[in-house]
């Protein structure tokens, strides 16, 4: 994970340069700063440093209790990150709510502020649905 996090950051960093030459660039041509590019460029370079120094702190943390990932060392072979992933519900039908949801939020910015208040309820009640979901009937556990 450490490579991904090296990647993250360094594309961040490079995102950050890139913001300060589009400001200048922009002040240069016209007489004044571009800020829709300039923020975008800002608010990107933030998200890669977050998602960065996460995946650098998880390898630090894995890293001390498993010892290095397989991926990360020279001798790793393909086999040693065999398993099981993680458990991915077939049948599950919430995640199309959950996202029909948002939709009807996302619309409701540029329809009135009622439409975002009911899409916010329906993101949570499916969020909650979603959630429990093995909790209750056939497949609870």
């Amino acid at each position: 994970m450490k490579m991904q996090a090296y990647l993250f950051m360094g594309v961040s960093t490079f995102f950050g340069l890139v913001a300060g030459l589009y400001a200048y660039w922009s002040y240069a041509a016209e007489g004044y700063i571009e800020w829709t590019g300039t923020v975008a460029l800002v608010v990107s370079v933030g998200f890669g440093w977050m998602v960065g120094f996460w995946l650098w702190q998880a390898a630090r943390r894995s890293e001390r209790h498993h010892g290095l990932a397989p991926e990360e060392r020279l001798d790793g072979e393909i086999a040693e990150n065999a398993g099981e992933y993680g458990f991915f519900s077939p049948h599950s039908w919430w995640p199309l709510f959950v996202a029909l949801a948002v939709a009807f939020m996302a619309v409701g910015v540029a329809i009135g502020w009622w439409m975002v208040a009911v899409g916010a309820f329906a993101v949570l009640l499916t969020a909650i649905g979603w959630i429990f979901e093995y909790y209750r009937k056939e497949f609870q556990h």
